[in-house]
């Protein structure tokens, strides 16, 4: 039995006779930064002191770790902010490989922002052919580029995955070895659950609430602020006076308030996590941007209307966003909801590009909004999808990780150990 053998069976051993474990960890956006964090707390539960070393925001600095550069260096998102930003992101990738290869670490763990991860995996693998590599959060080898499902397996030894359709689906795309993991947002479900079941008609005599995701970057608010507005003022003109709330994402909230001026229904405009889960456990409906904010409203149990405009460069890559031949098999619907995805059937309506006009989106709102066949399927397929998603004795995402990573880290050394 190795040393990390005997940490993976849980007997609380150290290597090299009780030298610390180093981990070179590394998030470029916020999403992995939360990760990070997480994962950071777990493998000290698994390994108890661990030095960590790499790159990260103000969540893995709270966990420990001193980031090589401040991250908003490389979290960069959309062809022109990145082309603007070149020669800082080449220079990041060179100063974060440098100290890779001084660290020498016991594994190196990337996380999601795969354009700049995958430059520091793959001649990290060449120059340490014996270091545990893992990388949290697949790419969407599954929706379009399954060729990138073979590539990361040259220099992957376990990919962590947040859907519980991915291992099955790098598996016939011939991707690195994948755990499912869980997603983040299962370890705060308690902090939606509404009082009252949504199943419950909806009350009596009180109105409505509906709670407004329209998107956290300043594209998304462009082009959806419009027609949200005036969906929800052909729903008030339909249904009569509602509540609304906009949990609004601090760096996009004054474009979020110059538009909101002129919407025929007020919503009211609250700030943080906590204030957005208030508003998801009190909502009765969501009217949502497509995207990862989707599964969190599927796993709040929150009835939801999904749209999307795409921009020029959108339109472009939709052409190519297709359901690999593969994986077919193993995604029943082809959709851009990842909660229809999952649950193999278009639970969440979804309205994108030419489809999103207020008439839809009001359309689909008021049936949400009573006790219909539409919400009743909804709620019936979130439970679903609960289950399919819920992790083996109700553990948490940040425990199955960091198992995961702990148990790559005795089989590298296994198979090729150090000098």
């Amino acid at each position: 039995m190795t040393d990390f053998d005997a940490i993976a069976s849980g007997d609380g051993m150290t290597p090299a006779g009780g030298r610390t474990p180093r981990i070179f960890i590394v998030a470029g956006e916020s999403s992995g930064d939360a990760l990070g964090a997480a994962l950071m707390q777990g493998l000290r539960a698994r390994l108890g002191a661990v030095d960590f070393v790499g790159v990260g925001g103000p969540a893995m600095t709270a966990a420990g770790l001193a980031s090589l550069f401040p991250m908003s260096d490389i979290a960069v998102m959309g062809i022109g902010p990145v082309l603007a930003r070149l020669p800082t992101i080449f220079n990041r990738i060179k100063i974060t490989r440098e100290a890779a290869l001084a660290a020498r670490p016991d594994a190196l763990v990337l996380i999601d922002s795969p354009d700049f991860c995958h430059r520091i995996a793959a001649p990290l693998r060449a120059a340490m052919p014996d270091l545990p590599i893992v990388l949290y959060v697949s790419p969407t080898v599954w929706a379009w580029r399954p060729g990138r499902a073979k590539k990361i397996a040259a220099f992957t030894d376990r990919l962590l995955a947040l859907l519980p359709f991915e291992p099955a689906a790098h598996a016939v795309l011939g991707g690195p070895p994948t755990t499912y993991v869980g997603h983040p947002f299962i370890e705060k479900r308690d902090l939606v659950r509404p009082a009252t079941p949504r199943t419950a008609p909806l009350g009596a005599g009180r109105r409505p609430r509906i709670v407004v995701l329209p998107g956290s970057r300043t594209g998304e608010i462009r082009r959806l602020m419009a027609p949200f507005g005036a969906a929800l003022g052909l729903l008030r003109d339909r249904i009569g006076p509602f509540d609304l709330t906009l949990p609004a994402v601090d760096h996009v909230r004054p474009a979020i308030e110059a538009a909101v001026a002129g919407w025929p229904v007020a919503p009211t405009l609250v700030a943080g996590e906590a204030a957005k889960f208030e508003a998801f456990r009190t909502a009765d409906a969501a009217l949502a941007a497509s995207g990862t904010v989707t599964l969190e409203l599927a796993l709040a149990g929150l009835p939801t209307v999904a749209a999307y405009k795409l921009d020029a460069l959108g339109r472009v890559v939709k052409r190519f966003l297709d359901i690999p031949e593969p994986v077919r098999p193993l995604l029943k619907v082809r959709s851009a909801i990842l909660p229809n995805l999952i649950v193999g059937e278009k639970a969440v309506p979804e309205f994108i590009d030419e489809d999103c006009t207020p008439e839809n989106l009001a359309g689909a709102l008021a049936a949400l909004l009573r006790d219909s066949p539409e919400r009743r399927a909804q709620i019936d397929a979130f439970a679903r999808l609960e289950a399919v998603m819920a992790l083996p004795g109700g553990r948490s995402p940040s425990d199955v990780a960091a198992e995961a990573v702990v148990a790559t880290m005795a089989q590298r050394r296994n198979l090729l150990p150090k000098p």
